[in-house]
């Protein structure tokens, strides 16, 4: 979502996924992929790089691997999810006498 202001000066957020364009006409429109368009104060040059800083941001967060029924998530210690590591109860030591 990036943060705009209406005409009236109403702020307001828009997801910048459903921009299709943006015309400066001396007033920046941005036509949505629904039709709609919206008239904001903003210039066509401040849309594009928050729009551009949001895809940005959005693709640097990553999205936390899913855990399968029944699972707590992440193992306490690596030896508890790599069977390769000395110490696993697979491979004797500590964890398999």
């Amino acid at each position: 979502m990036i943060r705009l202001t209406r005409i009236d000066g109403e702020p307001f957020l828009l997801n910048a996924d459903l921009i299709r364009y943006v015309e400066a006409r001396p007033d920046t429109f941005i036509t949505l992929t629904t039709g709609e368009r919206v008239v904001v104060t903003e210039t066509m040059d401040e849309v594009l790089e928050r729009a551009v800083a949001y895809q940005q941001t959005k693709n640097l967060i990553p999205s936390p691997p899913p855990v399968a029924p029944g699972r707590t998530g992440t193992p306490t210690t690596p030896t508890d999810s790599d069977p390769r590591l000395p110490g696993h109860a697979s491979r004797g030591g500590p964890r398999g006498q």
